[in-house]
């Protein structure tokens, strides 16, 4: 991944474990800082990544375009800035189109690049909006990221069962009733199949 530099990533895991103490030689570490170092390309490569150009290949649908497409329960991790610690949750990504529809799995793809940075999550969720009214000429745009952070589970007050809730919101899903309709579609989900096996 271009622009990740795993041998400094590598040089600089070994001062930290010495810094702390630690036997950099001894077996249980002696592969830690090249895992940390392909870790560290994965978690970060989105720095690199031009994440609107995953909405370049649009469809047009012009005045036929439905009212809204939401893609619910996105898996995402990110890596906290403040203490480089990973939070992991799940974004809910709507929009309503303009003239144009893009691929469902282009948003995943949008979210995973801009998560793959160091982060805040509420910084996180405006740039996921930002990137898809920009891409899509969306009119509107509605993103909610709920995750639980590193930090807040292993550090501190330990609140395990914690978690942060984020939302952006531009263009006609600004609209407090457009946005409740599409909360109510993110919490809802389909009744079970009747004649399912168990």
């Amino acid at each position: 991944m271009t622009g990740v530099d795993r041998p400094r990533i590598e040089a600089a895991v070994r001062e930290l474990l010495a810094a702390i103490g630690e036997d950099v030689s001894r077996e249980g570490l002696a592969e830690t800082p090249r895992r940390v170092g392909e870790a560290y390309a994965e978690f970060f490569g989105g720095l690199h990544v031009d994440a609107e150009a995953f909405l370049a290949n649009t469809v047009p649908v012009g005045d036929s375009a439905g009212e809204v497409v939401l893609v619910r329960d996105i898996a995402f991790r990110s890596i906290c800035e403040h203490h480089l610690l990973p939070f992991l949750g799940t974004a809910h990504v709507a929009y309503v189109p303009g003239d144009n529809v893009v691929g469902l799995g282009s948003l995943p793809r949008v979210v995973d690049a801009i998560a793959s940075r160091p982060q805040m999550q509420e910084r996180l969720t405006e740039e996921i909006a930002d990137t898809l009214e920009r891409g899509l000429k969306a009119r509107g745009v509605l993103v909610v990221l709920d995750a639980v952070h590193g930090c807040v589970v292993a550090r501190g007050q330990q609140q395990r069962d914690s978690s942060t809730v984020t939302v952006a919101s531009r263009g006609t899903l600004s609209d407090p009733a457009a946005r409740a309709e599409i909360f109510a579609l993110i919490g809802a989900r389909p009744a079970p199949d009747a004649g399912a096996t168990p």
